[in-house]
């Protein structure tokens, strides 16, 4: 099992230009493709617990791959 970040864009609904990213971090035994196309249960379940924010949109990457060494 891998650890995967779901990275989320997701903007104010009362404020379109107020965006921020969220991570959504989770083991998964698939590939970032994969974790892509299988997020939008998260994403919704992430909306629902949020009715203030909505998605824009969102990208799988490994933790800490923008690491410089």
């Amino acid at each position: 099992m891998n650890m995967i970040n779901l990275v989320l864009t997701v903007c104010a609904v009362m404020s379109p230009n107020t965006c921020e990213e969220r991570n959504l971090s989770f083991t998964a035994d698939f590939s970032l493709h994969q974790c892509a196309m299988a997020a939008p249960p998260y994403i919704a379940q992430w909306i629902g617990e949020h009715p203030k924010w909505t998605a824009v949109k969102w990208r799988c990457e490994y933790p800490h791959s923008h690491d410089k060494a």
